[in-house]
């Protein structure tokens, strides 16, 4: 089975710092101090065993907040390294768009040959176990402004949000047309014990998918279904791939974070089996073509 893994995260504990991986704890999405090891290529690779990993995209994994473009020196070096297969081949770099040195920050990511885009985590729940953030960036000023500066670079913006935010993120991806924004995890369906919160997951990403530049990864759904089955996760790929449609959609990982919750082999394979009726065509897509094109890799 060949796939092209469009999030991925990597980390070397011997050489960089990661204020959550310093301090693990317990939240939603797993015990963190599982985590705490070094995650390289040769890991990712053994991790696929029987996957044919094409080619993968690294999502930036929260490095020090100090000097995010360091993280994106280190994997360019990574995928210059010998026996790294050129991996990772695309770099989703970390920024903060509300920080004055938000520009200086963008030009020095915008220097690597793998840079593609950035991300900047937007959740913001009421409930302070789902929580990321505190803060509404999207309708602050600066954030807006500086975010305008994607364009210079040609960068796209992975966007991780929940679906309280989707109709801001719309709005924001409208003003921005060309721009390219890729939904991360499905659009994190979070509150999963009403009728109305998956409401305000299917109608938010319904909204998205009328933005033409906007796609989504099929990722992370393990964070909020930590005993997953092939049934308990296809109402969400299948409704996910019909709102945004086979050509703008793409199936992830999300390790090792989604490693705490099965092997990357059975995650793939569930995937393939959902979509198992699906043309040939239409699975090249959603595993491999998509990935590359949205990512130019």
């Amino acid at each position: 089975m060949k796939v092209v893994d469009p999030h991925i995260h990597l980390w070397d504990l011997k050489t960089h710092h990661y204020l959550w991986l310093a301090n693990p704890g317990v939240s939603f999405a797993g015990d963190a101090r599982d985590l705490k090891h070094d995650y390289l290529i040769a890991d990712l690779l053994k991790d696929a065993g029987d996957i044919e990993l094409l080619k993968c995209v690294h999502v930036e994994a929260n490095h020090d907040p100090a000097d995010p473009v360091e993280e994106t020196r280190w994997l360019q070096s990574v995928a210059q390294a010998p026996g790294s297969r050129s991996m990772p081949n695309a770099i989703v770099a970390g920024v903060d768009l509300s920080a004055k040195n938000a520009a200086q920050i963008l030009e020095g990511h915008a220097a690597f040959a793998n840079t593609r885009g950035v991300r900047q985590i937007l959740n913001v729940h009421r409930d302070k176990l789902y929580d990321y953030v505190g803060r509404h960036f999207i309708r602050e000023a600066a954030w807006r402004e500086n975010f305008g500066l994607l364009r210079r670079h040609g960068m796209s913006f992975d966007m991780q949000l929940y679906p309280s935010q989707m109709d801001e993120a719309a709005a924001l991806a409208s003003e921005h047309h060309d721009t390219q924004f890729i939904v991360n995890h499905a659009g994190m369906f979070v509150d999963r014990d009403s009728v109305a919160g998956y409401r305000a997951w299917r109608d938010g990403m319904r909204t998205l998918a009328q933005c033409p530049n906007i796609a989504v990864k099929i990722s992370g759904l393990a964070m909020f279904d930590h005993r997953w089955t092939v049934e308990s996760l296809r109402p969400y790929v299948l409704e996910t791939i019909d709102t945004f449609g086979v050509e703008r959609a793409m199936f992830a990982s999300n390790f090792p974070v989604d490693r705490q919750f099965g092997a990357y082999g059975d995650l793939w394979r569930a995937y393939a089996s959902i979509v198992g009726a699906a043309s040939d065509a239409e699975k090249d897509a959603l595993f491999v073509r998509n990935a590359e094109r949205l990512y130019r890799i």
